[in-house]
């Protein structure tokens, strides 16, 4: 047997009940080899990595198989290791980096102990020396004022800052082997490179290996030198960095760049796995039709004057108060029929300015003019009216929806509110043709969202908000968790109904290639000020300001020619 490889993977399915979930997937990770699996949503690309360690979910069995790890030169087999005897190894040899740092730690448990947990598990160190080791780690990974970060809990940090800890937790043993799953998915993009950037580092100096698990294609080409390509629980490729992304074999493989790589052509609909033909697969597919909006912007819809949010706090009883700005001074117009992207680092202000647009939160100072209406003035009435015309689309539609209610239930409701129908027969009717229009059918009308994948949950989204036919709509986030062809597929919908229904936007996004594909202008927010503002072509081709550039020099590209 070639005793070569740190982890071998032989042979492994599992399944759920009688449904395959990974079929016989085979793959090697040599020593100080970074190994990318991406795949879409379902492929088992997580599931695989967390049967590694013994973490399936419960419903979840293996049917065979085996996982061979080369520990000190001796090959065991983590398949036949009991859950005790498990804990020996992770994080100590194993570490894992899960997708949600929030959820993965313990809310009631300051940073700094849950860390020093781990240490205290693994490591023989004295308190002050396990304390001492975690703001070492602390530092490591780049956290700033890090007694302040020990003695924090999970929701006072930012999403890198948290993503950070678990970092923190991963290597704390310095492990051999590093397990990240989709670490970076729902980052901005300078965070998103600063953690690659660190987990690049931190494999050099700690001599570490990487599996990285990604949906991702150009994370995955910056980061990985090995990838496994799988769909549906299936190998479909594996191969080095450069065949992969410059001599692709198989379709599928194809088919996912091609995806990604649309969206440079601005003009075009985005290509998705579903339109690719395998035989012809490039960008001047016929079917590849121009989605350009005929409609000319015109008046202003919306106008933004001198708005400032603040909140004040004092330090002690005799202090002055201090403020906190989350917005400072923002002054902008939108006209009827743009399309306007929103965007900038966690805490720039973009959620609380959306916020005072839907008139869910009151500004400090300044006004938000609708249609010539001052948000402000509006009686309760007035604006419970104009909640039917200012609409949103949030990121997660999961969330969004009430897991109790039936889909057509979710859609009817707010008609009803706002009257729209003359009856429950009309109102039917109008919610199930929504739904065709947004790529669902009339089967889906009495289903639960438990029932929908997170595509189909997104396009809920859109009907629902939709089905009110509103002339003002943002877009937050729409497609940052979604697979590359999904997120295809919810960027012509938005583009289609869009010409269709006539809305006005502001489409928020950390993925400045998406913004720069769906808009005509972008406003960039920093620390709750406008950094710069101008049209797409101007931001990306001629930026004024260096935190725009940083923002452009974060997009993940792939690379042709690695």
């Amino acid at each position: 047997m070639d005793n070569n490889f740190l982890l071998s993977v032989k042979n492994l399915t599992l399944a759920f009940k009688d449904k395959i979930l990974v079929n016989n997937l085979s793959f090697n990770l040599n020593a100080n080899e970074t190994l990318g699996i991406v795949g879409e949503s379902g492929s088992g690309k997580s599931l695989s990595a967390l049967s590694i360690l013994g973490l399936l979910p419960k419903n979840v069995k293996v049917i065979s198989g085996k996982i061979l790890f080369n520990l000190n030169h001796t090959i065991i087999d983590l398949l036949s290791f009991s859950d005790k005897d498990l804990q020996a190894i992770r994080a100590k040899e194993i570490g894992f980096i899960f997708q949600d740092p929030l959820s993965a730690l313990n809310p009631t448990i300051s940073c700094g102990k849950q860390v020093l947990e781990v240490i205290e598990t693994h490591l023989n160190l004295s308190k002050h020396e396990a304390k001492n080791y975690v703001l070492e780690l602390f530092k490591k990974v780049d956290l700033p004022n890090v007694e302040r970060i020990f003695k924090a809990y999970p929701h006072e940090l930012s999403g890198g800052q948290r993503q950070r800890i678990i970092i923190a937790m991963a290597i704390a043993c310095k492990p051999k082997i590093l397990i990240a799953d989709e670490p970076t998915t729902a980052l901005d993009a300078t965070v998103q490179k600063s953690i690659l950037d660190l987990l690049n580092n931190l494999k050099l100096t700690n001599e570490m290996s990487v599996i990285f698990i990604s949906h991702d294609l150009g994370v995955i080409s910056s980061i990985a030198s090995n990838v496994l390509v799988m769909q549906q629980g299936n190998k479909i490729e594996y191969n080095s960095i450069h065949n992969i992304f410059n001599l692709p074999k198989e379709p599928y493989t194809i088919g996912l760049i091609n995806c990604r790589k649309s969206l440079e052509n601005k003009n075009k609909r985005l290509l998705t796995l579903s339109t690719i033909n395998e035989k012809h697969t490039t960008l001047n597919n016929t079917n590849n039709k121009e989605i350009l909006n005929k409609t000319t912007p015109n008046t202003p819809i919306l106008q933004v004057k001198n708005i400032s949010k603040y909140y004040s706090f004092s330090t002690g009883f005799f202090s002055k108060k201090q403020k906190i700005y989350a917005l400072d001074k923002i002054n902008f117009e939108i006209k009827e029929g743009e399309m306007v992207g929103l965007v900038g680092e966690s805490g720039s202000g973009k959620s609380t300015l959306s916020k005072i647009i839907l008139n869910l939160l009151k500004p400090t100072n300044g006004s938000v003019i609708y249609n010539g209406l001052d948000l402000a003035t509006l009686n309760k009435s007035k604006v419970r009216s104009l909640r039917k015309e200012i609409q949103m689309i949030f990121q997660d539609p999961f969330s969004s929806l009430n897991p109790k209610l039936t889909i057509g239930s979710i859609l009817i409701s707010p008609m009803e509110v706002h009257g729209v129908g003359n009856s429950y027969r009309d109102r039917k009717i109008f919610a199930i043709n929504m739904l065709e229009k947004v790529g669902l059918s009339k089967l889906d009308f009495d289903k639960y969202p438990h029932e929908f994948s997170g595509g189909q949950r997104q396009r809920i989204g859109i009907a629902r908000c939709l089905i009110l036919k509103p002339k003002f709509i943002i877009c937050d986030e729409v497609v940052s968790a979604l697979d590359v062809s999904i997120q295809a597929q919810i960027l012509n919908l938005i583009n289609e109904l869009k010409i269709e229904f006539g809305f006005t936007c502001i489409f928020i996004s950390h993925d400045m290639r998406v913004v720069k594909y769906m808009c005509n202008k972008i406003i960039v927010l920093n620390k709750g000020r406008i950094e710069e503002m101008n049209s797409v072509d101007t931001i990306f081709n001629n930026p004024e300001k260096e935190y725009t550039k940083k923002l452009l020099s974060a997009i993940q590209h792939i690379n042709y020619a690695v």
